[in-house]
């Protein structure tokens, strides 16, 4: 039963890991946003093809631009960090 639970814990601290990464990537897409980089660029490329799916599921449920501020990256980071933060307490419960 232990190794179980170890490797829930394994598996938990890998996917923290990686929303970890995805708010990195949400805050580099939305600074990028800023200064209107080349959109031929493979990294923006890459950079859009990621974020904006979420976006627009986002979109579809929340009002997200006010006076022409886009806030659906700060909604999306903040949901991501209460689920982080969730999984944190469970994974330590176990």
């Amino acid at each position: 039963m232990d190794m179980i639970i170890e490797i829930v814990q394994g598996v938990g601290g890998i996917l923290i890991s990686l929303i970890s990464v995805y708010i990195w990537v949400l805050i580099i897409a939305a600074l990028l946003s800023f200064v209107n980089p080349d959109p031929y660029n493979p990294i923006v490329q890459f950079l859009h093809r990621i974020t904006d799916p979420v976006y627009a599921f986002v979109r579809k449920f929340i009002r997200t631009d006010f006076n022409n501020l886009d806030l659906a990256p700060l909604i999306l980071i903040i949901g991501l960090q209460v689920i982080i933060v969730i999984l944190n307490s469970l994974l330590r419960s176990l």
